[in-house]
């Protein structure tokens, strides 16, 4: 089972599969697999992959029936992607606003609360990220460096993430998105007496 998600199996995964908590608890006691996080298990001896990572942290909050509509999301989607120069030092996951995630965080990433629905989650090489839309859509909410999303259009565009239509689409967003900047930071004024 593990073989199948990059050496990862989560506790609720092992016990559909009739393996109890205490015989989980001994093939960790003897190094047969390792504990990554609270409810993820590793096989040690299978190399991680290239998106390790990121599947160890969506397996984190979907273990003990944890929310299952959750991805990667904002710069770290531009990661798993490979679009832009984005290398976020931490992992953004995107969970449901109602999920009550009431165990203890994995170092080094950042929760989102927001709600996905199907139309914005993809599976890239097993992962599940937002699709290159959303990703632009929570980056510019987020304020996010504009540089890097609109490098993240372009290489989206040139590798077939999206196609032209979306491109113009998500590019004439960045550009409402700058004037509705520049016009919260330079409100018109009214002369004395105009009111």
């Amino acid at each position: 089972m593990a073989e199948e998600h990059d050496g990862l199996v989560t506790a609720g995964q092992a016990r559909h599969s009739g393996f109890t908590d205490s015989v989980l608890a001994r093939l960790v006691q003897r190094g047969r697999i390792e504990r990554t996080a609270r409810g993820v298990y590793r096989i040690p001896w299978r190399n991680a992959g290239r998106f390790s990572q990121y599947l160890e942290i969506v397996l984190w909050a979907k273990a003990n029936r944890g929310p299952q509509e959750v991805a990667i999301s904002h710069a770290s989607a531009l990661s798993v992607y490979g679009i832009s120069d984005a290398s976020p030092d931490v992992i953004h996951l995107t969970v449901p606003r109602t999920a009550r995630l009431r165990r203890e965080h994995p170092k080094g990433i950042v929760l989102h609360q927001s709600d996905l629905e199907a139309k914005d989650i993809a599976i890239h090489e097993g992962v599940p990220v937002t699709t290159v839309s959303r990703t632009v859509r929570d980056l510019l909410e987020s304020g996010a460096r504009l540089d890097l999303i609109r490098q993240a259009i372009s290489d989206a565009r040139r590798e077939g993430y999206i196609d032209a239509a979306e491109a113009r689409t998500l590019r004439r967003e960045v550009e409402r998105h700058i004037v509705a900047l520049r016009q919260s930071s330079h409100p018109t004024q009214m002369e004395p007496g105009e009111a």
